[in-house]
């Protein structure tokens, strides 16, 4: 059991409780670290209050954007990140590191409704100044604003984390999933957005896989909203002439370029193998098995309303044949 959290203003931190597995043992239950070996690390030492561990993660992080905001969200998912992110405040009060994750940590508690969002955003805004260049704060606004801001405001969120990494692989995630809730032209707007975004991206990045994503996303939405069966996220749907040409693409950026390290490439391989295995295109999912192994992501093998754990290993077992 976490030792005791230390004091947070008048009260203490609520515990949100460890989190147990869907399915415990099996071994492609989702991982929100995936194969970041020191971010495992970091994460356990933090769940016991050894927050010296994440202030060296992040110090040796850099100016790697990517890498440091997938480490700081996922450090901050932690049931007591909050407090033990204030306490390294109180060691260190100009810390940029310990800014960014209190506030990120800040942003988990106010989407569960635990925390007023005026208060995440000042957070955020405290952690912006003391990083001008770092786009993890704004990310943390992003995250928040997607949930529970305006289209307006989560536009010019996106565009501040862009402005400071024009890649941004979680922000432009975020923004394809918000536009896919909100558009009224039919997925006009989202596939110009994906497409504008993997055209203007260099030609190893994986926006490469963007399109891939927007397609996933529209019939998340369409499901959701009962205007598409599940199965139109199956053969149905990936037989459409622009979901096809997208997954084509992708799936071509894969063979070339997939090899390359990336800290979210396995969100990448795991819309890949959702999207290969739905269309039916089974060789090509077992080779994106085989590079994903036990890396499973929540999205998209819970879309729409499924068990991520049990969806990714129904599709396994039919690509590799058992």
């Amino acid at each position: 059991m976490p030792p005791t959290p230390p004091l947070l203003g008048p009260g203490r931190a609520v515990a949100e409780g460890p989190r147990a597995p869907a399915h415990p043992g099996c071994e492609h239950c989702p991982d929100a670290a995936l194969d970041d070996a020191e971010l495992m690390s970091a994460r356990a030492a933090l769940a016991q209050g050894r927050w010296q561990a994440a202030r060296s993660l992040l110090l040796h992080t850099g100016d790697d954007w990517d890498r440091r905001g997938h480490r700081v969200t996922v450090l901050a998912r932690e049931p007591y990140a909050v407090a033990w992110a204030r306490e390294w405040l109180l060691a260190e009060p100009d810390s940029a590191g310990a800014a960014t994750l209190h506030a990120l940590a800040l942003v988990r508690r106010a989407l569960r409704g635990k925390e007023p969002p005026e208060r995440v955003r000042d957070a955020c805004a405290g952690a912006a100044a003391l990083a001008p260049a770092d786009p993890t704060p704004w990310l943390g606004l992003l995250l928040l604003a997607r949930r529970l801001g305006t289209c307006r405001e989560t536009r010019r969120l996106f565009d501040e984390v862009r402005d400071r990494h024009p890649e941004h692989h979680h922000a432009h995630h975020l923004m394809a999933a918000r536009i896919a809730e909100t558009e009224t032209d039919g997925g006009h707007e989202l596939r110009v957005f994906a497409e504008r975004s993997a055209a203007a991206a260099p030609a190893d990045s994986p926006l490469a896989v963007l399109p891939v994503v927007a397609c996933t996303e529209r019939h998340r939405v369409l499901a959701a909203a009962g205007r598409a069966s599940a199965d139109a996220l199956e053969a149905g749907h990936w037989a459409e002439p622009a979901a096809r040409h997208a997954l084509n693409a992708a799936f071509d950026w894969w063979l070339e370029w997939g090899t390359e390290e990336h800290p979210r490439g396995h969100v990448d391989l795991n819309h890949l193998a959702h999207a290969t295995s739905g269309a039916g295109r089974y060789a090509e999912a077992a080779a994106l098995f085989q590079r994903i192994g036990p890396h499973t992501t929540r999205a998209p093998w819970s879309y729409p309303d499924r068990d991520p754990c049990e969806a990714f290993r129904t599709a396994r077992e039919r690509a590799l044949g058992g």
